[in-house]
C-alpha cells in the first residue's frame, strides 16, 4: 500500500514538473516573437507619470523592445481607438487605463483576449484579473490636514469624525459631481455608510474644487485644515510642507488602472511581455513608493517607511463602473 502511495506521488510530481516545463517553454516562445516584433505602442491615461516611464524604460532594456507612447486623458484614449477601429486602422498593441474607461471599452469591444500571463498567479485580492484586462496599479485615496492647523488629539480617526460640527465650512473637496477622486469618494462613502453620511456631510458646506494641485497647497498654506480625498501619490510633491495623510480607521477608497491587449493588436505578444513585466516585484515597488497600492503580494513590506504604514491600511472599497451614472446623479441631488 505504502509502496503505491509513494508511486503515485512520485509520478503527480512528475507530471507537475512537465507541466511546469511546458509552461515555461510556451512563454519563451512568447518572448521570442515579442524581440522578432521589435517595438510596442502604448495608449496610456496616464499622462506624464515619471514611473510609468521607468516601468517603459527598464522593460526596454530588458528586452530590446521599443515603446512608443501615446498619452492623453481617459475620455480622449478612448475615442482616438473608436475613430482608429472604426475606419479599420488598427495601430496600438497595449492600452492602460482606469477600470471606468476600460470597462466601457471592454463593452464596446474595443479589446482582445490577452492569453496566458505568467505573473497574473501573484495578483492578490481584492484585485483580480480576467480573460481580457489585468489590474496594474492602484490610486488610493486618504484625508489631508494641516499639521499647523489640526492637533494631533483632534485629528479624523475615522470618515464618520468629518461630519464633527467643528468642520463645519473647513473642509475643502474634490468635486463629488464629477469622474475623479470626488466621485470614488462619494461612492464608497455610499456604500459603506448610506445617504445618511452624505446628506450630514453635504450641511457641513465643503467647497468643492476641481484643481487637484493647487487645492493640496490651499491646505498646506492654511486656507483651509482638511482635504479629501487625497491621492496618496501626491505626497511626494508635498514634501517639506506642514500637511500629514491619515487613513481612516475604516480604510482607503480606491480605484485601479488596468492593462489591455488592443483589438487586432499588431505586435500580441510584445503586448504579453509588457503585461507580465508590469506585475514583476520591482516594477511594482516603484509604483508602490511612490505612494500607489502594489496589486501583487509581497511589495508593501519592502516600500520605505514613510509610506508603508499608509498602504498596509485596509483597502475599504471602489467604484462599480455599470452604477456610475446613477451615483453621479446622486451626488448631483445630495450636494447642490
Amino acid at each position: 500500500m505504502l509502496r503505491r502511495h509513494v508511486l503515485a506521488g512520485l509520478a503527480a510530481g512528475a507530471a507537475l514538473s512537465r507541466t511546469a516545463q511546458a509552461q515555461a517553454d510556451d512563454w519563451k516562445k512568447v518572448e521570442d516573437a515579442g524581440r522578432k516584433e521589435g517595438k510596442l505602442v502604448l495608449y496610456t491615461a496616464s499622462v506624464g507619470n515619471p514611473f510609468l516611464k521607468q516601468t517603459t524604460d527598464s522593460f526596454t532594456k530588458k528586452y530590446g523592445i521599443a515603446i512608443e507612447k501615446l498619452e492623453a486623458r481617459a475620455s480622449e484614449v478612448r475615442e482616438r481607438v473608436r475613430v482608429e477601429q472604426s475606419a479599420g486602422r488598427f495601430l496600438g498593441d497595449i492600452h492602460h487605463n482606469g477600470s471606468t474607461t476600460t470597462w466601457l471599452m471592454q463593452r464596446d469591444g474595443n479589446f482582445q483576449p490577452r492569453g496566458d500571463i505568467p505573473n497574473t498567479k501573484n495578483i492578490v485580492a481584492p484585485f483580480v484579473a480576467d480573460e481580457i484586462k489585468i489590474p496594474c496599479e492602484v490610486i488610493s485615496y486618504a484625508l489631508m490636514v494641516n499639521r499647523n492647523m489640526v492637533k494631533p488629539a483632534d485629528e479624523p480617526k475615522s470618515w464618520k469624525d468629518i461630519l464633527d460640527p467643528k468642520w463645519a465650512g473647513k473642509i475643502l473637496s474634490d468635486d463629488y459631481r464629477a469622474l475623479g477622486g470626488g466621485a470614488v469618494f462619494f461612492v464608497v462613502m455610499q456604500n459603506t455608510f448610506g445617504r445618511e453620511f452624505h446628506e450630514k456631510l453635504a450641511a457641513q458646506k465643503p467647497v468643492f474644487s476641481r484643481d487637484l494641485q493647487n487645492s493640496e497647497r490651499r491646505v498646506a498654506r492654511g486656507e483651509y485644515p482638511l482635504y479629501l480625498p487625497f491621492s496618496l501619490q501626491n505626497l511626494n510633491n508635498l514634501k517639506g510642507l506642514p500637511i500629514k495623510p491619515i487613513v481612516p480607521a475604516e480604510g482607503r477608497p480606491w480605484v485601479r488602472f488596468d492593462l489591455t491587449i488592443l483589438k487586432n493588436a499588431p505586435r500580441p505578444n510584445a503586448a504579453r511581455l509588457f503585461m507580465n513585466h508590469y506585475l514583476e516585484p520591482e516594477q511594482q515597488l516603484v509604483y508602490a513608493n511612490a505612494g500607489y497600492a502594489p496589486v501583487i503580494g509581497g511589495v508593501v513590506e519592502k516600500t520605505l517607511p514613510e509610506i508603508r504604514t499608509l498602504l498596509a491600511t485596509p483597502a475599504m472599497g471602489t467604484t462599480d463602473p455599470p452604477k456610475q451614472d446613477a451615483m453621479l446623479a446622486l451626488a448631483k441631488e445630495i450636494y447642490k
